[in-house]
């Protein structure tokens, strides 16, 4: 299957990408994994990509394509792929058709995770992280430490990056809306998405989204 997963920041996307991948067993893309590697390997189109974001600007879109599109020519992804991040604009939806089309392939399904905004907001904003070790994180709703502004793991000070911030999560789901959006609409056309809640139990919302892509298959 040739999945592509969309929905606002806060929607849980990567973690049911990861597990969507592995019940489907097809090789799951992330978009900040290709940035990481293609950075780290030195690649052509990681060099590129580096330079624009050292200056503060947006990586343009061709280096986005050339990176996902690079990807989906492993072996690995011969049964299919799970897109995660990518495509994030009307312009990078109409380019991965047509990669596609090339390849005599096209896509089976493309999940769309609803959240409300104001769970969006609750869920990001309440994340703390450590600042001894960024990888101990909690949540000042979902999963308190049991000291509040204290790391239970190693005892470092939590706090809340600028990111998660309100103000940057309302204007990251501005760029959503403004940006992404649309190409719910552009695949709504072609019949591909299959819409469900996010909310809930991650075992759930990964069960609600197989019942959902499932059928697309046939």
């Amino acid at each position: 299957m040739r999945i592509v997963l969309v929905g606002p920041p806060g929607a849980g996307k990567g973690t049911q990408a990861a597990y969507l991948a592995e019940n489907l067993s097809i090789p799951h893309i992330s978009t900040g994994d290709l940035f990481r590697a293609n950075i780290s390997q030195g690649t052509p189109l990681g060099q590129q990509a580096q330079e624009y974001m050292k200056s503060g600007r947006l990586v343009p879109d061709e280096v986005t394509i050339g990176m996902a599109q690079d990807r989906m020519e492993q072996p690995d992804t011969s049964d299919g792929f799970l897109l995660d991040g990518f495509p994030r604009n009307l312009r990078q939806a109409e380019v991965l058709d047509e990669i596609l089309q090339s390849k005599g392939q096209k896509l089976n399904a493309v999940l769309d995770l609803e959240v409300p905004e104001e769970e969006v907001v609750k869920r990001i904003a309440g994340r703390r992280t450590c600042r001894t070790d960024s990888s101990h994180t909690f949540h000042v709703i979902y999963s308190p430490p049991k000291a509040e502004g204290v790391c239970d793991t190693c005892g470092g000070e939590l706090y809340q990056r600028e990111d998660d911030s309100e103000d940057t999560v309302r204007k990251r789901l501005e760029v959503y809306h403004s940006d992404t959006e649309p190409i719910v609409d552009y695949y709504k056309a072609q019949g591909l998405v299959v819409t469900i809640s996010a909310l809930g139990k991650v075992a759930e919302v990964t069960r609600k989204a197989m019942d959902a892509i499932l059928p697309k298959a046939a």
